[in-house]
């Protein structure tokens, strides 16, 4: 990211004050400082010291510089450090003119120590007065001006590190993860539980169905899976004869992102021989609740705590309900098992709920709890009794072997905690596994391999066990009101940041090494990219063709109806976009989504050559050159010769153009034929079954998400409402 001319400015002038501190005899990156006390320790201290009092406490303190303020012979820094804030009540005639004469070379963001004297000041302030100074970090990047904490998010996710000089209420947050995870250890050792250590990298892929990282394992000459949960190594324990075990580790899936996924994520899962699903009751109510008296500040009885304006009460004994239920709750009248398939598909339809004909009874009930009734839990539930149909690895109920023995924790509508009494019938599980090898085999990459070796454990012998699965990072998101996954992760997953031979170059100025301007070249190519849109500015776009003029020539080339309803779509759409984001180039948006697609039809055969042939009937029918780059960026994918999408309407067109076929698709299936009862929540089951509309690319979704800046379900909301808000002029989405 090129940086701006305030920046590059900044940064020049902050090099000199370094290279003056050094001339003078300043080493600006010191090896290390004797820090005796923090800013919380001496506020603590001396509460009481009166106004306008010295002492003779001589103290070390170091910390950031947040401000600095010279009058005269007098000087005023404000340093903080991981507590809190300190004044440095810096005196000339204390310093002496070596002292005082560092302070000229100072800046905001250096990290400064000082060694002196406590006091405070006439206006009451506790400072430190200062009888030395050492620079122990020379800051040559300028931190945000005008801010109350960042808000760009993409900048706070991918810098994490200014998010955190910027916000303290965000480096309170992963205080606090870190006391939630120390807290769940001590806990669960407190019950009985050993924590223990399995491998990262699996052989044979399994404990869960998901899609997973593959990594070679050069020693061995073959591929192995990061692996998707802990369960079987954890199980294979509990048949070793540890009888309580637990692991807080990461897991890695190789799917999609939103407010509550990313890739790489933080579960705990427990297993406990000799107990069941009302152990797991048990252990998940206290544990929740330890956790809001200890880290929320909770009365024990009074547990409640608040989640994105919702309260949420953990007291008491929770709630167990069968999902059949909550279901007929939902519907208005009694479901369940027994309920005729051919009413409940009906229910599902007058719901607005798309059902499969191949769904039975337990497939069709738990999509009536799932689309209406998970959403309308607020405090914790124990939802009990899932279908076999849904759960196909779960231990069938010996009063009704339809259902399952198997939880899922449910709060503020979301899953938090998925519990099973565990099969332990070697036949059985062969069985399973056997299944799951012939749904590989048919395409699902998220089916689990045949392991050999767990079922050759369950056949010593596994007791009677309950399990469970937790997942920690929402659970940090809970109880610190946190409404997205990212924002509990450090680093969360981002698309790679682009880094120019510029940027490079800045970084490397003035080094003194052999040969380093030379190695730019060899650290990065320059990809800056110049574009007349980018020089126009504010200034509204010209396409070179307006609207009617874009529909006949899509029309022209193209005549096949599903190639003009997605030109039609989009454009669309990208208007509805730009209304927001450009509202002076809405025209602009919405000629490119038109013919984004002009020459597809014709040159289908050849994707590397898509958008290069429209470039020709762009220009020829009078497309500007912005026109031409704008559509041609959405290719890039396909063509490296193409521009990368740079703008907020390439990155836009790139991220809704497989995204409305899937919508469209999605929506055709459902019993309205209406975008308008449609809901995001539908939308990602559609996106995950790979199977349903199999030619959208759905990595390339994910990557526009991440161009945009937005979480996947953040761009499905935006989409779908700019759909709904085109409906009234369409009849149809896609046939």
């Amino acid at each position: 990211m090129a940086e701006n001319a305030t920046t590059t400015d900044e940064r020049t002038m902050r090099r000199a004050r370094r290279q003056a501190l050094i001339d003078a005899g300043v080493n600006p990156y010191p090896i290390a400082s004797e820090v005796t006390a923090h800013a919380a320790e001496l506020d603590e201290k001396y509460a009481e010291l009166a106004d306008g009092t010295d002492t003779e406490d001589v103290v070390s303190v170091a910390g950031r510089i947040r401000a600095l303020r010279k009058q005269g012979k007098v000087a005023f820094i404000v340093l903080e450090d991981v507590s809190g804030s300190i004044q440095l009540f810096c005196r000339h005639d204390v310093l002496g003119d070596e002292g005082w004469a560092l302070l000229a070379n100072l800046d905001l963001g250096d990290i400064l120590g000082a060694t002196g004297t406590v006091l405070r000041t006439r206006r009451g302030q506790l400072s430190v007065s200062p009888t030395s100074l050492t620079v122990l970090s020379k800051s040559l990047r300028p931190l945000p001006e005008k801010f109350h904490g960042l808000t760009d998010r993409e900048v706070r996710y991918r810098q994490r590190y200014v998010d955190l000089i910027m916000n303290p209420e965000v480096r309170d947050v992963f205080r606090r993860r870190s006391q939630i995870i120390s807290l769940i250890r001590r806990y669960m050792e407190a019950e009985g539980y050993m924590e223990v250590e399995t491998p990262m990298m699996h052989a044979i892929l399994g404990g869960a169905n998901a899609r997973p990282f593959v990594t070679h394992f050069n020693a061995l000459d073959r591929d192995f899976y990061l692996r998707i949960a802990t369960e079987l190594p954890l199980k294979r324990l509990i048949v070793g004869g540890m009888e309580r075990v637990f692991e807080i580790g990461r897991q890695f899936r190789n799917e999609g992102m939103d407010l509550t996924h990313n890739p790489e994520f933080t579960s705990m899962e427990a297993y406990c021989a000799y107990s069941d699903l009302e152990g797991m009751k048990r252990l998940s109510e206290g544990l929740f609740k330890a956790i809001a008296r200890e880290v929320c500040g909770c009365e024990e009885g009074h547990e409640v705590v608040t989640f994105q304006g919702q309260q949420i009460d953990m007291s008491g004994t929770w709630a167990s309900r069968p999902l059949a239920e909550i279901a007929s709750e939902c519907v208005g009248e009694h479901v369940d098992m027994d309920t005729p398939v051919e009413h409940l598909r009906e229910l599902c339809e007058r719901h607005g709920i798309e059902a499969q004909p191949s769904w039975g009874a337990g497939k069709l009930l738990f999509e009536l709890y799932d689309e209406l009734g998970e959403k309308t839990i607020v405090n914790p539930t124990f939802v009990c009794d899932y279908p076999e149909e849904v759960s196909p690895l779960s231990k069938r109920k010996a009063e009704d072997p339809r259902l399952t023995d198997r939880f899922e924790l449910v709060i503020a509508g979301h899953e938090y905690a998925n519990a099973f009494s565990e099969l332990n019938d070697p036949v059985d599980q062969a069985g399973r596994f056997a299944e799951q090898v012939a749904a590989k085999g048919l395409g699902d990459d998220e089916a689990m391999g045949y392991d050999y070796d767990y079922v050759r454990a369950l056949e010593y012998g596994m007791p009677p066990a309950g399990g469970i699965g937790y997942g920690i990072d929402r659970m940090i998101m809970l109880f610190c009101d946190q409404p997205a996954i990212r924002d509990v992760l450090l680093f969360p997953a981002m698309k790679p940041e682009t880094i120019t031979k510029a940027d490079i170059e800045a970084q490397v100025a003035g080094v003194v090494t052999d040969n380093a301007a030379a190695s730019v070249d060899a650290i990065a190519e320059d990809s800056e990219k110049v574009t007349a849109a980018a020089a126009e500015g504010p200034a509204a776009l010209d396409a070179g063709i307006d609207r009617d003029a874009a529909l006949a020539l899509l029309a022209e080339h193209n005549h096949e109806e599903f190639h003009i309803e997605h030109g039609e779509t989009v454009g669309g759409v990208m208007r509805q976009f730009a209304l927001q984001m450009d509202p002076d180039n809405a025209d602009f948006w919405e000629v490119v989504g038109i013919l984004h697609d002009l020459d597809w039809e014709e040159h289908a055969d050849d994707p590397v050559g898509h958008t290069v042939y429209a470039a020709d009937l762009l220009r020829a029918a009078g497309g500007s050159e912005e026109l031409v780059r704008v559509i041609q960026s959405h290719n890039s994918m396909n063509n490296p010769e193409l521009p990368v999408p740079e703008l907020p309407m390439e990155k836009v067109l790139f991220a809704v153009d497989e995204l409305t076929g899937l919508i469209g698709a999605a929506v055709i299936m459902r019993p309205s034929k209406s975008v308008m009862d449609f809901e995001v929540k539908s939308l990602k089951k559609k996106f995950k079954d790979k199977r349903f509309a199999a030619g959208c690319n759905r990595d390339v979704i994910r990557q526009g998400a991440e161009l945009c800046g937005w979480e996947l379900d953040e761009l499905f909301s935006r989409t779908i409402d700019a759909m709904k808000a085109i409906a009234p002029d369409r009849d149809t989405f896609g046939k």
